[in-house]
């Protein structure tokens, strides 16, 4: 959409065009959104002129109560910042509605010209609505202005309008000039003709279907979404695999200390059985001697050495007795040791 196609003129006037919002005011927020966007986009494009004695482009919004229900504090604050703003854009705006109450207030506050027909009041809230009304107008001594508005009749209306230093003028009493135009909608074979003769026939029949902001926000989420998923997995398998080199190593650890503890049986138990087969050695070797000497004192006395065992039986009598000893010692000491540690 080109925002200049609003502005162009024939024959040096300019050119009035209707939009056909039937729709799109069925759905108010969508609706709001529209006009922020379209006044955003005037603001945006048109260069700054300043006050000019005719605005270049002149906005009016029908059903104007349309345009702010259930529309949020935000929104609301932002059309009236663009409001507020455009004026020096050459641009002016209207709304149009039954009562001002309609308006929110800050905005109503940024609309100088005024023209209000005549209101009705027959409930409490109604005669509320048409004291806001009357207060909204610059006091005219002449008339009351509360009464005046209960009172006007066809035709007739109160208006009030900014002067030459931009002071709202007191309210009057006037005559407003009866329509021109055609009063109410048009036909569809009226509505085809006029679209099918306009400069601009044939221009917006094709859709464009550009990025949306939905779609910009969506794909932008889904890729936040994505890296986070993507740091919580890189993360998991991060303290997975701490896990596993803290069981790794726990397990590495057990091992050395059972290989430690294998060496040092092992050791233990060679050490025992080397001291039994050295005090097996020390008691054959003392019997063997003890037979030697016994065999030397007999040759020299000629006597034989009077022995109730035999050789043999001293041998294997003492040997066992000091096998037994040296293992029983042994074995209490490593089993001591070992309750001890």
């Amino acid at each position: 959409f080109d925002i200049y196609d609003l502005l162009q003129c024939e024959g040096g006037k300019g050119i009035m065009n209707v939009l056909a919002a039937d729709k799109l005011m069925l759905q108010p927020k969508l609706y709001s959104t529209f006009l922020l966007w379209l006044l955003s986009e005037l603001y945006s494009t048109l260069p700054e002129v300043g006050d000019m004695d005719l605005p270049k482009l002149v906005f009016f919004f029908d059903e104007a109560h349309m345009l702010f229900e259930g529309t949020s504090k935000a929104l609301t604050e932002k059309i009236e910042q663009v409001i507020r703003l455009i004026r020096s854009k050459g641009v002016g705006i209207y709304f149009i509605t039954q009562s001002p109450t309609d308006i929110p207030e800050n905005i109503l506050g940024q609309l100088g010209n005024r023209v209000q027909h005549a209101l009705r009041a027959y409930t409490p809230k109604d005669q509320k609505a048409v004291k806001v009304a009357a207060e909204t107008f610059r006091a005219n001594p002449a008339f009351n202005t509360y009464d005046t508005l209960l009172e006007l009749g066809t035709g007739e209306a109160l208006v009030s309008f900014l002067d030459e230093k931009g002071i709202p003028s007191v309210v009057e009493r006037a005559k407003i000039l009866f329509p021109l135009s055609q009063i109410g909608a048009i036909s569809e074979a009226q509505r085809t003709q006029v679209i099918n003769r306009s400069r601009l026939y044939g221009r917006y029949d094709h859709p464009v279907d550009r990025e949306s902001a939905y779609e910009i926000i969506t794909a932008a989420t889904e890729e936040a979404e994505r890296q986070k998923a993507e740091i919580e997995a890189a993360a998991a398998a991060e303290k997975e695999a701490a896990a596993a080199a803290k069981q790794a190593a726990a397990q590495a650890k057990e091992a050395a200390r059972a290989e430690r503890e294998a060496a040092k049986q092992k050791k233990a138990t060679s050490g025992i059985a080397s001291k039994v087969l050295k005090s097996m050695l020390t008691a054959v070797t003392g019997v063997a001697a003890g037979v030697v000497a016994d065999k030397v004192t007999g040759a020299v006395t000629g006597k034989k050495t009077a022995s109730r065992t035999t050789t043999t039986q001293k041998l294997v009598s003492r040997t066992t007795k000091s096998a037994t000893s040296t293992l029983t010692r042994e074995l209490t000491r490593s089993l001591l040791g070992n309750l001890v540690k």
